[in-house]
């Protein structure tokens, strides 16, 4: 007798799963559901069904110019690519300054800190995962974070095309009482948004503005 609830077809589902995570993941930041579905040669609507389930549960992203999909962070914990020891609970006063700039901004903000050990992930945007956490981890000082980090904090910095064509980082300092880099707030977008923040960019200064007296 089978499990209660596995049906004869799940099995099936979940290969085709794993197949289109697979593709994902040898493919790139960017990949179409149409790309996916000629890849596998498996029908539309069973691919963006797939697709779909698959970025509810956090396993892949949906690009913030809407136009493809990445490994989501899902993925990375289960092959072991987050190493770095889950941080403490933020204060809500942080959180609410996260909150506030990543409901006006619209794209990726995530926050990290300078430490002894390098840079640490105190709060990645839920909504717009690292597009390669993998090769962040493996290459720190390509991303505008661990750029930041080399200048001593002299900023803003960015990089454009680094982990995934067409999209890139800019990285604000968020510095401590004596002027030192603690942390750095960081805007993953389109390049055409790092190239030129406008508004955004007075945005993210606001939020460094807010959490220098908290962070420091």
């Amino acid at each position: 007798m089978s499990e209660p609830g596995l049906r004869a077809r799940q099995p099936k589902a979940v290969q085709n799963a794993l197949a289109v995570l697979e593709a994902v993941a040898h493919a790139g930041p960017g990949i179409t559901a149409q790309q996916l579905s000629d890849v596998l040669g498996m029908p539309r609507a069973t691919t963006y069904r797939l697709i779909t389930l698959l970025v509810e549960d956090e396993y892949l992203v949906r690009l913030p110019d809407l136009r493809g999909f990445a490994l989501g962070h899902k993925v990375a914990e289960l092959a072991g690519m987050t190493r770095q020891p889950a941080p403490a609970p933020l204060p809500r006063a942080v959180r609410s300054v996260l909150a506030d700039v990543r409901s006006a901004v619209r794209a990726g903000v995530h926050l990290a800190r300078y430490d002894a050990s390098g840079i640490r992930d105190l709060d990645v945007d839920p909504d717009f995962p690292l597009l390669d956490e993998a090769a962040l981890r493996a290459t720190p000082g390509a991303s505008a974070m661990g750029r930041l980090h080399a200048v001593g904090g002299r900023g803003p910095v960015h990089q454009t095309g680094a982990f995934a064509k067409g999209f890139g980082c800019l990285a604000l300092p968020v510095l401590g009482e004596g002027g030192q880099l603690v942390a750095g707030l960081t805007l993953s977008a389109p390049v055409s948004r790092i190239e030129a923040p406008g508004e955004a960019l007075t945005l993210l200064r606001g939020a460094v503005a807010r959490l220098e007296p908290l962070l420091a």
